[in-house]
């Protein structure tokens, strides 16, 4: 069997790319063979695909999602023609991608299409949905209601913040979206926000502890000195779930926060999290999360468009997701 695939190479500490036709035996072991119908591009994919960082070996097909049906199983629990999701773990970076018409996953690694998903709606969300669901899951673990009070999403034009906007909004929360990008106020709006903030509004350009309180919960796909500043204007007892860095790993604070106010920092993560919470956040996916606005948030692009797209990722000015289909 001989497909195309988008694939990456390192020499002399230059990243290159080609679409390729490769055999079904160079492609990374696994019990699960699966005809892709789409894939989506995340940031993590940029940072691969152009600098080869976390990539483990090259020629790498990346591509960190993927969905399509299963074309041969060495596992009993899935059979040809079932349809299935994979993401995150080392898909992508340490197992040859999604970008491309076959991919070939560990069978632990394989979610069963949830009734009520398409194979594009579920690429429309992919990581960055599962991290989103996931993100909403632990603040209601924490005690988050709508009744509570706003809901701050930083970050709010990108993957992550996008669909938390839009499912948050969806269940009933007021949502503040903040970004740097004053032309998507527009868009933030269409898909449920009920203020939109500017990013200098909630960038620390101090170390003050704490601040006027203001937020029931957050949710932070970008760390840094915007999570500073979230740690110190969440209500007592508020909670904030980071999944991401884009605007840096350093965050200044202290310990005010959590002993003076009760704040609650959670950590998100959607690359190893346990099988049981991942078919829990794509069952709320297709369920009370599944959002009509999809199509607003997502567009689709072909394996010869990826590296304009990493770049537009790179460079901070990507809008909502990225779909790739075959």
């Amino acid at each position: 069997m001989s497909f195309k695939a988008f694939v990456i190479q390192k020499e002399n500490n230059h990243v290159s790319s080609s679409i390729e036709t490769w055999e079904e035996s160079q492609l990374s072991e696994g019990e699960v063979t699966i005809a892709v119908s789409y894939s989506s591009v995340n940031y993590k994919d940029a940072v691969v695909g152009k600098t080869g960082q976390l990539a483990e070996f090259f020629p790498l097909i990346p591509g960190i999602d993927l969905a399509g049906k299963v074309i041969s199983s060495a596992d009993s629990r899935f059979k040809e023609g079932d349809s299935v999701i994979a993401t995150s773990y080392k898909i992508g970076t340490g197992q040859h991608g999604g970008f491309s018409e076959v991919a070939r996953v560990p069978a632990d690694w394989v979610v069963p299409l949830p009734e009520g998903l398409t194979l594009k709606e579920a690429m429309s969300l992919g990581t960055a949905g599962l991290t989103a669901a996931l993100s909403i899951q632990r603040l209601e673990d924490n005690g988050l209601t709508p009744e509570d009070g706003p809901v701050l999403v930083a970050g709010a034009t990108g993957g992550v913040g996008s669909l938390a906007v839009a499912m948050l909004a969806k269940i009933g929360y007021e949502v503040m979206a903040s970004t740097g990008k004053k032309e998507e106020h527009e868009f933030l709006y269409q898909i449920g926000a009920k203020h939109v903030i500017d990013r200098a509004e909630i960038t620390a350009g101090d170390n003050k502890p704490t601040r006027k309180q203001q937020w029931a919960g957050a949710v932070d796909p970008v760390g840094g000195p915007i999570l500073s500043y979230i740690l110190s204007t969440l209500k007592r007892g508020g909670s904030v779930a980071t999944s991401g860095f884009t605007a840096g790993a350093q965050v200044e604070t202290s310990v005010i926060p959590f002993i003076g106010r009760g704040v609650n920092w959670l950590g998100i993560d959607s690359v190893t999290c346990d099988m049981k919470r991942r078919k829990q956040a794509w069952s709320r996916l297709a369920t009370d999360l599944k959002l009509d606005q999809l199509d607003t948030i997502a567009h689709e692009v072909g394996l010869e468009d990826l590296d304009h797209v990493f770049l537009q990722l790179l460079a901070g000015q990507a809008k909502g997701r990225t779909v790739v289909s075959f």
